[in-house]
């Protein structure tokens, strides 16, 4: 068909400031996903870096429209893993789960590179599944 989808990065501009995605006091940039840092509580205290989102944009002529963001859950949708995790009896066992006592770390610290797993963590999430 000859269609063709222009992706870009926002690496290197100040686009990640504009859309609230960066976290830098320093340079009055303190908000995402819409609230300040500092109302997001305790574990946010100091926190510095770039955070996960997605934009997208319309252009007709010379003009640009922003057309859609998302940020933090809104973005699962894009991670497949966790759309089949989410389809199995124990999900992704994040400690926010109900019922309580289902994850053994905190949010997100299970996900590490292909490369990085133990060997003998895995054997023991077997037999531990395999006794539920």
């Amino acid at each position: 068909m000859g269609w063709g989808i222009p992706w870009y990065s926002s690496f290197g501009s100040d686009f990640n400031y504009d859309f609230h995605v960066t976290i830098d006091p320093e340079k009055n940039s303190a908000e995402y996903n819409y609230k300040n840092v500092r109302d997001r509580g305790k574990s946010w205290d100091g926190w510095k870096g770039e955070m996960p989102g997605v934009s997208t944009f319309l252009r007709s002529d010379d003009h640009v429209f922003h057309t859609y963001s998302s940020y933090e859950r809104g973005l699962d949708i894009l991670l497949n893993t966790y759309n089949y995790l989410d389809l199995t009896a124990l999900g992704r066992q994040e400690d926010w789960e109900k019922p309580s006592g289902r994850s053994d770390s905190k949010m997100m610290q299970w996900v590490h590179r292909h490369d990085k797993y133990k060997f003998n963590e895995y054997q023991k999430n077997l037999k531990r599944e395999a006794n539920l």
